[in-house]
């Protein structure tokens, strides 16, 4: 059936060092909303118009005097200022709606781990150095925002100093003890579990010491006024952070740690498929690339943060495209993940192809752009699913040819 997915690639991918992601419980909190301050922009001052100043003052002028045809220019000198000077730079439009823009980026953030789930959990033979164990939940505060958010998060969202858990991850042990969206933590263990600023990352910190050597963790939690205790399993998966990215553009990356897709391609997607598509291309990069991806990092570390005065982060134009052999590995992959994770892979290329027709190569920062060899990619795709479907109708394992072969025996299964 031949496949791409070069065995020499495969095996460095697997033999690379367990490296810890941003945050080796990266499904207990996901993914924390930066707290970097957005950098202020003053508005420029106005400019007046220039004045013709007389070198004496002429007292005996009448008010009504027209102004010397010499300088046609000028407008009558008044003391109040007039409609007729030059505006100064137009106004910025005003913010959209502050509570309802950070409800629509939760609500986007809380789909991108639905959809993700699956991905990451049912996969771990094929990201061994990305395996970790997780609890499968998100938790913020209100402090978990930029500063200016704090108070939407409190009024909006209703979050206060306290953890509250925003998503519960599809499969995940969270999801198997009873976990719910909404739910207050208390206490891991014996330890009560930390409030107010930076209470996001000391709970990871404090969660991840209580995971060591344990197939589970107790939690405790407070909901609807009453305290209840779970025994919350681990679950092994690929611990990748998925973000939402600020941008219109239509885009995703992935950086080798962590996955980011813009709001402009969550819009253009058309449904949960299309996403999870574009979810397991990202997943499949991030297992493939031989390197962390700088560029790809500081994309994502600027379009992460929440930002709703009216304006996206500048288009980034320095991300390196791909190359073409290493894209099509990804592909393969990606339709190997998403096969694995019950997901329809018919769809695949016919999404690929109206993404490429929609926003072609020549569209400057485009996904495109960056996936540049849309034939190629297409023909791999359809002999990948091909190949997907004979083992399937024969029962077979789901694995690429190379990871049949062995490449993955490196992986630890938790």
């Amino acid at each position: 059936m031949g496949s791409s997915l070069h065995a020499a690639a495969f095996a460095r991918h697997v033999a690379r060092g367990s490296r810890h992601c941003c945050m080796a419980v990266a499904l207990v909190l996901l993914s924390a909303c930066a707290t970097r301050q957005p950098i202020p922009r003053t508005a420029p001052k106005p400019v007046s118009p220039p004045v013709a100043t007389p070198t004496q003052p002429v007292p005996a002028a009448p008010p009504a005097a027209p102004v010397a045809p010499a300088v046609p220019a000028t407008p009558p000198v008044l003391s109040a200022p007039q409609p007729a000077l030059p505006p100064a730079a137009a106004p910025s439009p005003a913010p959209p709606d502050k509570a309802v823009a950070l409800q629509a980026w939760v609500d986007q953030q809380e789909r991108l781990y639905r959809v993700a789930g699956p991905l990451l959990i049912n996969n771990t033979e094929l990201c061994p150095r990305h395996v970790r164990n997780l609890l499968g939940f998100t938790a913020k505060n209100q402090y978990s925002y930029t500063d200016d958010l704090t108070a939407v998060a409190h009024s909006a969202l209703g979050l206060d100093a306290r953890l509250r858990v925003m998503s519960v991850l599809p499969g995940s042990g969270a999801e198997q003890a009873g976990l719910r969206k909404g739910d207050i933590l208390l206490a891991s263990g014996v330890d009560p579990l930390p409030e107010g600023p930076n209470a996001e990352h000391e709970a990871a910190s404090l969660i991840r010491a209580e995971m060591q050597g344990r197939s589970s963790i107790d939690l405790s939690i407070l909901r609807d006024g009453e305290r209840v205790a779970l025994e919350v399993p681990l679950t092994s998966a690929c611990a990748m952070s998925v973000d939402t990215g600020n941008s219109g553009q239509v885009n995703s990356y992935a950086d080798g740690n962590r996955v980011l897709v813009t709001q402009g391609m969550l819009k253009f997607v058309l449904s949960d498929e299309d996403l999870a598509y574009v979810l397991a291309k990202e997943i499949a990069h991030n297992i493939l690339d031989p390197l962390e991806r700088a560029d790809m990092a500081a994309v994502i570390d600027r379009l992460k943060v929440p930002a709703f005065d009216g304006a996206s982060p500048p288009v980034v134009n320095e991300v390196r495209p791909y190359p073409a052999t290493l894209d099509a590995d990804a592909d393969r992959l990606a339709l190997y993940l998403l096969a694995r994770a019950g997901v329809d892979i018919e769809h695949a290329p016919a999404f690929w192809k109206r993404l490429a027709d929609t926003y072609p190569e020549t569209v400057s920062g485009s996904y495109t752009a960056l996936h540049p060899a849309t034939a190629e990619r297409l023909s791999v795709m359809t002999e990948t699913i091909r190949a997907i479907k004979d083992k399937q109708a024969q029962n077979l394992p789901l694995l690429p040819a190379d990871a049949e072969s062995g490449a993955t025996s490196g992986v630890t299964q938790r």
